[in-house]
């Protein structure tokens, strides 16, 4: 009605003689000269005039007295409603207004698309099994009907119990959650749905202001308008944040579980959608009983749900807490971070998701880890030991086991292939095999007295001298003044071109003092240096990625290292592992035999029992060993012979459990006795006592470990000079003389003996 009396023309009132009845004057109206009677004053009024109808003024009395009996509620309450109408178009269409201005302010709907996924890098064990993922997300993507069933179910019960039915916005649930936020005084539920929260996650940014929420709200309808609900389920569970650094159901499954999603059960499923509230603050890594008990609330959510039954539950709640490190945990991971630096130098920049195929047995991994472990466990705090690191490569340079240090939770740093120490006396295998490349054998015979090259005088670890000895007895006891010797008959510069040659990577300084180790190197390239030596002589190239494909399987790159170069002349990697046999049969790694495989190598400790080696290898693999501290401070007297040995011992032994033992190479003929624990006899100590030479069993105490490094540069004035065609030291004239001055510079061989030459 008010629209059409304000659509007529405006009628101006009137007062000529017209026939409208309100305002027709009668006698009754008119004024004379006494006074009208008043309400008041007790008089009845004047009744009305007959006409056939009911005066206007009647009506308008009795519908007032009906008003003003009844009208203060219902006019209260016609004026609320009416207001609320009012508001709510007001506010309908201010509301309209700002989505508008915001929606104005993004791009255009046509051009959005979602933003691919972080690529994944999935690293597998030699035999198939998942090493590590590695990439920002932390784990592959993973369909949602190979995850476990579980945690789609605890996700929604949880997080969006109306999933399946809304339309990317939930308005009961967002009216459910302003209550309970305002009847408990804080906020404690969001109204976000999962697919606001995925448009969120997708396409904005984390701060909370009303153009963002606007935003997410437009970006939710286009989700739902654009994908299934499986699949937008699907991706929030790829992708979603689990805390800890793992993005995804498989990187918090791997993280907190060390298993696949596809393997989660009930609990474990409870806890990773309880994550999803503060991921960071509930972590199990951070606070396990936190996360648990959110947990509980999840499996709660689920019962209510009718997804689960109160016997689940009760199963659920019996697991124990799942307990979790601070950060990734394992061994595994350090050659997890290898593959992840070689790879950009291998298939360029990773753009796509990738399955790297790996030489790594996790087995043997495994071993490693607890032999390391365990040794530090017993005997780290004793010796002062607070790190140690190992690496086994087989015949071709293929890394088996690589630990990079006591606990990479702790401590990502990668001990066996970043960090370089002075490797001590495991050095003096590549100054004997020089030596035997001009013409020395084992049975060579050199003087053990003291010796001067320029200022420096090397010592042997005992400060003892044995006098004339065979080279197979010198570096079976580690002796440093032999070793400096046949350094400067070989020069410098030739030792530093065979460990090149063998696989030693680091610049190596070319004086005196190489014989004793003093150059720095890798765990990782001292050991792949030893591995010729059993192999025959062949170059065995460190490597421990295998094959590189795409997610669909197109090869990318694959080592070609099966054909590898000579290195080594046979007949001196005979004598090699002949004398390398001794060291460990009755030198000065004992600590290191074997039972019933024969096994060579050699051993190494630093000034100031700063590091310890060992490294040696069977016919099947080659192994090092380190021990020693990150800032370079002192052991307790721990040698190369030491907790090196007797580690490299513990997990050699369980890395040929079920293996047929065979000889090292060259070494057919001389087999190692297994009868008498005691001090084993070679050919040299038959030669050695054929010509009154003492037997080495008359030194049972002889050195475990190598004198103190001399200084890095030895002063090249008093007798040394620079040698052109070598670039290394001419030794002086009195290198290779006793005490007594009798010279021993001239080569001594077995021909030499017998003729008494």
């Amino acid at each position: 009605m008010a629209g059409k009396s304000r659509s007529r023309p405006r009628i101006d009132p009137s007062f000529s003689s017209g026939d409208d009845e309100g305002f027709r004057v009668d006698a009754s109206d008119r004024v004379s000269g006494r006074p009208t009677a008043s309400k008041s004053s007790g008089s009845k009024p004047a009744k009305a005039k007959s006409s056939g109808k009911p005066a206007r003024r009647s009506l308008k009395g009795r519908g007032g007295r009906r008003g003003g009996s009844s009208g203060g509620l219902f006019g209260f309450i016609r004026a609320f409603v009416y207001w609320c109408i009012v508001a709510g178009i007001w506010g309908g269409m201010g509301v309209g207004g700002l989505v508008l201005y915001y929606g104005s302010r993004m791009p255009n709907a046509t051009s959005w698309t979602i933003p691919e996924r972080p690529p994944n890098v999935k690293i597998l064990a030699v035999n198939g099994d998942t090493l590590a993922n590695r990439g920002a997300t932390g784990g592959e993507a993973i369909a949602l009907e190979d995850m476990s069933p579980f945690i789609p179910q605890a996700v929604l019960a949880i997080e969006d119990r109306r999933f399946y039915s809304h339309f990317g916005v939930d308005p009961l649930g967002l009216a459910r959650a302003m209550i309970t936020n305002v009847t408990t005084g804080r906020m404690v539920q969001g109204g976000s749905t999962l697919t606001q929260q995925l448009a969120k996650n997708l396409f904005l940014s984390p701060e909370r202001t009303l153009e963002r929420k606007v935003q997410e709200v437009l970006l939710a309808f286009w989700l739902e308008q654009k994908y299934s609900k499986d699949q937008i389920l699907a991706m929030y569970l790829n992708r979603v944040f689990f805390g800890s650094n793992a993005y995804g159901v498989e990187a918090a499954s791997q993280r907190y579980f060390n298993k696949s999603a596809r393997d989660v059960n009930l609990g474990e499923a409870a806890l990773l959608a309880g994550l999803l509230k503060a991921p960071s603050r509930l972590s199990p890594a951070r606070d396990p009983k936190a996360a648990e008990e959110r947990a509980q609330v999840v499996l709660g959510a689920m019962r209510e749900e009718g997804l689960i039954t109160d016997d689940e539950v009760k199963t659920a709640m019996l697991q124990p807490p799942t307990k979790a490190k601070s950060f990734w945990s394992g061994a595994q991971y350090y050659a997890a971070d290898l593959v992840m630096d070689q790879l950009p130098g291998l298939v360029g920049a990773v753009k796509q998701d990738l399955v790297v195929e790996t030489t790594l047995d996790l087995d043997l991994e495994a071993k490693a880890e607890k032999t390391l472990s365990d040794m530090l466990k017993e005997s780290g705090a004793k010796s002062r030991a607070s790190q140690a690191a190992l690496v086994s490569v087989d015949a071709t340079g293929a890394i088996r086991a690589l630990v990079g240090g006591r606990d990479y939770a702790e401590s990502q740093f990668d001990r066996a292939v970043k960090a370089k120490r002075q490797p001590g006396s495991a050095f003096k295998p590549f100054v004997y095999a020089a030596a035997m490349e001009i013409g020395r054998t084992p049975m060579s015979i050199r003087n053990d007295a003291p010796v001067r090259i320029g200022k420096w005088t090397p010592e042997n670890y005992d400060q003892k001298y044995r006098g004339e000895v065979s080279l197979a007895d010198a570096l079976a006891n580690s002796l440093n003044t032999i070793a400096a010797q046949l350094v400067m008959e070989v020069g410098p510069a030739q030792v530093a071109k065979l460990a090149h040659r063998l696989g030693i990577e680091s610049e190596l300084q070319a004086n005196a003092s190489i014989a004793l180790g003093t150059s720095e190197v890798s765990l990782l390239e001292l050991t792949s240096a030893y591995a010729p030596f059993m192999n025959g002589g062949f170059k065995a190239t460190p490597h421990i990625v295998k094959r590189v494909m795409t997610a669909e399987g197109k090869v990318l790159y694959e080592n070609t290292y099966d054909n590898p170069p000579r290195v080594l002349d046979p007949e001196i990697v005979s004598e090699m592992n002949q004398m390398m046999v001794g060291v460990v049969e009755r030198g000065t790694g004992k600590n290191a035999k074997l039972k019933g495989w024969q096994a060579a190598g050699k051993s190494g400790t630093t000034q100031s029992f700063r590091d310890a080696l060992f490294v040696g290898f069977t016919n099947n693999l080659t192994t090092g060993v380190w021990f020693g501290n990150d800032d370079g401070t002192s052991m307790k007297k721990v040698t190369g012979g030491g907790l090196p040995a007797k580690a490299w011992h513990t997990y050699m032994t369980e890395a040929h459990e079920g293996l047929t033992p065979s000889p090292i190479f060259g070494t057919k003929g001389i087999q190692p006795s297994f009868d008498d624990p005691g001090i084993q006899r070679t050919i040299g100590d038959v030669i050695s006592g054929a010509f009154g030479e003492k037997p080495t069993d008359v030194y049972p105490d002889a050195p475990v470990a190598d004198a103190e490094m001399p200084p890095s540069d030895i002063p090249r004035g008093q007798g040394g000079s620079v040698d052109a065609a070598e670039g290394g030291l001419v030794p002086p004239a009195d290198v290779g003389q006793t005490t007594s001055g009798t010279p021993q510079t001239r080569r001594t061989t077995l021909f030499d003996i017998l003729t008494g030459g």
